[in-house]
């Protein structure tokens, strides 16, 4: 099994994206599920709604009858103590407790009123007649069902069931005993309504209120009440208009912000994903720019990939470049000491005199030439080497150097001038080894007198290195800092001296470049101040 299939599953961020827009655009509909929770909202307001009403009817009702006390009304059952009303509390509310979650207070449809054993007192009869006017009034407004029950829980006053009994019904039967009582019962609409008020509990319930009326401590009658609680859909269908034009706004953002991350996150990212798969298969225009970069943080991240990603393709080239040419630099001597050695030993094998003591002599300092020639090439190697690692907060002043370079080569003329007391962004030795390439370089093509200029140009020290030796000939002056090119192969030259130069001052943030001279040689090193 490869590793790619034993790779976790990772959402992509288009579809993370994708999945979070539809979410946002969902919550809407989701919202509309939610509803039933919002039933038990508009259950306690038609409650609360009905306690209102009530009382007042209530509180009048008690007005007419404490006016025919003295004409012989009779008042019904006595509440006991526990439940009397304290005459100290000024406030004494009725809070809404109906639950049509819990399903406990959801009662079946109310009964049919029955007919009354014996009918209404005379008295009762007549308050009753004087509440309907106002009873017909207040229901044009709240759409509620009004009755006013006598003593005996007879209907006195209503649109219907005047003159019969409803006291058999729970909740008018604790409001006769003084307390009062609401309960949700289900309810048969007038019509089917929508198949989408199904979502919703609340429309098929009623809400029934039944308040008693006390008069001196004894229930003279009870107000009970009914209605049908508010209804999210109805308002929804009122304001269909405003509603579809949320609904719009909500599609029309949804898409903005999907575009938006598509222009800004998703696109940007494939298209990087693409200029990897690119430069892994060695597409060499893959470094160029992103044609859209959408954030700052993804304009940096590829500037720095695309960076990074070209710094390693030069990099890779440059080991390929370098091996072949490495190769290419052992082959020669190593060849030449193995056949030297092959020559030297058949000639001890045989034990003949084919080779004069001259030749053998000859062959050895080949070998030992040879050795050296390697020798030499291997420290240039682990100067390379030491000269591409990274600098460490290095710095020393250009004086010290120049004092180090004098004492390297003290039987040649090395002038210094310029802002000698300033540092460098370099140690020492790193700097030594850059000055000593180019002074051993020029003593090597008859320079008689080395010169430095050092001029302060506030972030970067320039410094000049000119000598009087053999000029640069054009067609060498493009190769001068290519590893293993020499001029002098024959004389032991290795061809790496100006590369750790170059290789030195890069890694240290600097630069170096040969200066356009006819008869002179002259390099321009650029420091990084201290």
């Amino acid at each position: 099994m490869t590793s790619r299939a034993r790779e976790k599953w990772r959402p992509s961020i288009g579809l993370i994206i994708f999945t979070s827009l539809a979410a946002v655009a969902a919550l809407p509909l989701v919202g509309l599920f939610f509803f039933r929770l919002y039933d038990n909202q508009l259950i306690h307001q038609t409650q609360a709604e009905l306690i209102a009403q009530s009382r007042v009817l209530a509180a009048v009702y008690a007005r007419e009858v404490e006016a025919r006390l003295d004409a012989g009304v009779v008042l019904g059952a006595e509440i006991p103590p526990g439940a009397q009303p304290d005459p100290n509390d000024k406030v004494t509310p009725i809070r809404p407790a109906l639950d049509l979650a819990a399903g406990a207070d959801l009662l079946r449809r109310r009964p049919d009123a029955l007919p009354a054993s014996t009918p209404a007192s005379q008295a009762y009869v007549e308050i009753g007649a004087r509440l309907m006017p106002i009873i017909l009034e207040t229901q044009k407004v709240t759409l509620a069902g009004f009755r006013i029950l006598d003593p005996g829980g007879i209907v006195i006053a209503g649109r219907s069931e005047v003159g019969q009994s409803l006291a058999h019904i729970e909740e008018v039967a604790t409001a006769l005993k003084g307390q009062y009582r609401a309960a949700l019962r289900i309810r048969v609409p007038d019509k089917r309504p929508p198949p989408i008020y199904s979502i919703s509990r609340g429309v098929g319930v009623h809400v029934f209120s039944a308040m008693p009326v006390i008069v001196n401590n004894r229930v003279a009658g009870v107000v009970y009440t009914s209605r049908t609680p508010s209804n999210i859909f109805d308002h929804l269908y009122q304001e269909r208009g405003k509603f579809a034009l949320a609904g719009l706004t909500v599609i029309l953002a949804t898409i903005i912000i999907g575009l938006v991350f598509y222009r800004t996150i998703t696109r940007p990212m494939r298209e990087l994903v693409e200029r990897a798969a690119r430069i892994g298969r060695g597409d060499r225009d893959a470094f160029q720019p992103l044609a859209h970069y959408g954030t700052r943080e993804f304009a940096q991240l590829s500037h720095s990939f695309l960076d990074m990603a070209e710094q390693l393709s030069r990099r890779s080239d440059y080991i390929a470049t370098f091996s072949s040419h490495l190769t290419h630099e052992l082959k020669s001597p190593l060849t030449s000491i193995k056949g030297a050695a092959e020559l030297l030993l058949d000639s001890l094998q045989s034990k003949s005199d084919n080779l004069t003591p001259a030749e053998q002599k000859t062959f050895i300092s080949n070998i030992l030439g040879d050795a050296e020639r390697l020798e030499a090439m291997t420290q240039r190697l682990r100067e390379l080497a030491r000269a591409e690692t990274a600098p460490q907060n290095e710095h020393t002043e250009l004086s010290q150097i120049v004092s180090g370079l004098k004492s390297r080569f003290p039987t040649r003329s090395i002038d210094a001038a310029g802002c000698l007391e300033r540092s460098v962004g370099m140690s020492s030795e790193k700097a030594l080894i850059v000055l000593s390439h180019l002074t051993d370089n020029a003593i090597r093509h008859n320079a008689g007198n080395v010169r430095l200029e050092a001029i302060d140009e506030g972030a970067t020290i320039k410094m000049t290195v000119s000598n009087d030796g053999d000029p640069i000939s054009e067609a060498n002056r493009e190769r001068i800092f290519d590893a293993f090119f020499t001029t002098r192969r024959d004389t032991g030259g290795t061809g790496m001296g100006l590369a750790i130069v170059q290789a030195v001052m890069k890694s240290h943030g600097g630069s170096i470049r040969l200066l356009p001279t006819d008869k002179s040689v002259a390099f321009e090193l650029r420091f990084p101040a201290a």
